[in-house]
């Protein structure tokens, strides 16, 4: 019932995932949410969102940041790290996933998408047949709007992880 939301994979934090391995298994373009994905909500580059941006580029990876916040938070973000943009995506739209891939020059086949929302994040990457991976927000402040979504995303959660330990998905 819930399997339209499940990410494909789940980690505990973006600073957790293994990039090297990402990029050995052929993937060339992520896309990442910024708030409580790279830092708490609202919150500029910091120093651990710096070195990742960094070593992502040494790595040879394209990089996106797909956001609902409007462009000035999303420059406040992106001066320090410096990659390709968009503000104001209307997750769970698929336009701006795919806009994403143009401007990295990727497709499907080698994308990858990182973010901590279910029903925005994950859907929006899964309509658009994208890779992605959930992972456990930064901060614990959110606004409103996301803080009710949250309870709904533990319901969908618990099932997706019975789901994962009796072998089905």
């Amino acid at each position: 019932m819930f399997e339209t939301f499940y990410p494909d994979a789940w980690m505990d934090s973006t600073y957790q995932i293994d990039f090297d391995e990402l990029y050995k298994k052929g993937y060339r373009g992520l896309i990442f949410d910024i708030d409580n994905t790279l830092v708490p909500h609202g919150e500029p580059a910091d120093e651990r969102a710096k070195a990742l941006f960094a070593h992502l580029k040494e790595l040879g990876f394209s990089c996106c940041l797909l956001s609902n916040n409007q462009l000035e938070r999303v420059q406040m973000f992106n001066k320090d790290v410096q990659v390709y943009f968009i503000e104001d995506a209307h997750k769970p739209s698929r336009k701006n996933y795919r806009k994403a891939m143009e401007l990295m020059h990727t497709d499907l086949s080698n994308t990858m998408f990182i973010g901590d929302q279910l029903f925005t994040d994950v859907y929006g990457a899964k309509r658009t047949g994208m890779a992605n991976i959930l992972v456990k927000p930064i901060h614990p402040k959110e606004e409103i709007q996301i803080v009710l979504k949250r309870y709904l995303e533990k319901i969908v959660l618990h099932f997706y992880q019975k789901n994962r330990k009796s072998g089905r998905i």
